[in-house]
């Protein structure tokens, strides 16, 4: 077992796990803004843009349980994960070849049946593999959002650069890289599991499931942010670099969460985490409702640390602790599952409210934040376990 105090340079599963949360992040960091703005190149308007978001999440839901029970079953967790990315880089390149609503649509069914497993599957290894070596998960998760700020900048850049139509390939160039760094990752031995026991007996607990709606709400309410804000903000004449360092900026301040969470004290527990990302998304989420100028919206980025960052590292933080042996996979698909279904809800309702009301839509936003939090409250009333 590695030291505690090793550095990500010396130890190789970190560093190796580290690129992959790299190579994934570059990906999306350049999939989350430039997607929409290739669908709306291909002639797709916010509603149809808002139903091909939505399926691209509601199918998440068939391939994620799936995988990762198969994961756990066999132990199979490295080739699982490179079987992911190879499948999405495929799917991907059939994307990028299609046109017209119907043909996208499917075509982005297939690329978000492909790669949903990827996410839950590259986190319950990290898990896994960096309990057993006595680290955390924040250091080295935080290499995917500085990928994530690189695809950013770089993104904001190529927008101004490359045709619209073009972009898809930059977003298949991301996912080439990650195929690339699954290769390299340090295989993780099986986890004992005792004989006929189930993948699910985690869905029996009360806990978990408030822990999973509260977490699945909050990361929902970035729908109208993730599918509309760059379209939001080009309408309102920011520039492409503009709007890149407005989105590197919410990724900054969720890198200084994620280096520091080590560091936090045992008084803030997975819940509290949860509560916090709650509360952050409120403030944002009514503040951005009304066209901040751009003196306030670049600081109110800065509450994606909470929004996103308390959120995710709260719900990563309960799964640690309270994860089944030998279903750890299957626990981290089921609330990578919440997520994908409530964001599928809330991008096609974004859709529909961003092109009835812009940035109004956000309001809707801070009422699934605000039920996360009452989620979170539930959650943290309930004894472990239930």
């Amino acid at each position: 077992m590695a030291h505690p105090n090793s550095t990500i340079v010396n130890d190789r599963f970190a560093s190796r796990l580290a690129l992959v949360y790299a190579g994934l992040f570059l990906s999306w960091g350049w999939q989350l803004p430039l997607f929409p703005v290739w669908l709306s190149a291909r002639g797709l308007d916010p509603a149809a843009i808002g139903i091909v978001l939505a399926a691209y999440q509601g199918i998440r839901v068939v391939a994620i349980p799936a995988a990762t029970r198969l994961a756990d079953r066999h132990g199979s967790l490295n080739a699982a994960i490179t079987v992911a990315a190879l499948a999405t880089l495929c799917a991907m390149a059939l994307l990028g070849s299609v046109s017209g609503f119907a043909l996208i649509l499917a075509a982005t069914m297939v690329f978000g049946f492909a790669s949903a497993p990827l996410l839950p599957l590259i986190d319950a290894y990290g898990l896994k593999g960096l309990r057993l070596r006595a680290r955390s998960y924040g250091p080295v998760r935080l290499w995917g959002s500085v990928a994530f700020i690189v695809a950013n900048l770089t993104g904001g850049l190529l927008l101004g650069v490359l045709a619209k139509p073009q972009l898809i390939w930059l977003i298949f160039a991301g996912n080439c890289a990650v195929v690339l760094a699954t290769l390299l990752l340090v295989r993780v031995p099986r986890e004992a599991r005792a004989p006929h026991a189930p993948s699910h007996s985690h869905l029996a607990q009360r806990r978990f499931l408030a822990v999973a709606a509260a977490g699945g709400l909050i990361q929902a309410s970035h729908a109208v942010y993730y599918g509309f804000a760059t379209l939001d903000w080009t309408a309102k004449g920011y520039g492409g670099i503009t709007i890149g360092v407005l989105w590197a900026l919410g990724v900054v301040a969720e890198i200084v969460l994620f280096a520091l969470s080590s560091r936090l004290p045992p008084s803030i527990n997975p819940i509290s985490l949860i509560l916090i990302g709650a509360a952050g998304a409120i403030v944002r989420w009514i503040a951005t409702a009304f066209d901040p100028p751009l003196a306030l919206l670049a600081p109110l980025q800065l509450l994606h640390a909470l929004s996103f960052g308390a959120t995710h590292l709260g719900t990563m933080m309960y799964l640690t602790r309270s994860a089944p042996e030998g279903g750890r996979a299957a626990a981290q698909g089921d609330i990578a599952t919440a997520n994908t279904l409530m964001m599928a809800a809330a991008s096609a309702l974004a859709g529909l409210l961003y092109g009835a009301g812009g940035s109004h839509a956000y309001l809707a936003m801070a009422g699934l934040a605000l039920a996360g939090g009452a989620f979170a409250l539930i959650a943290s009333r309930i004894g472990r376990s239930a």
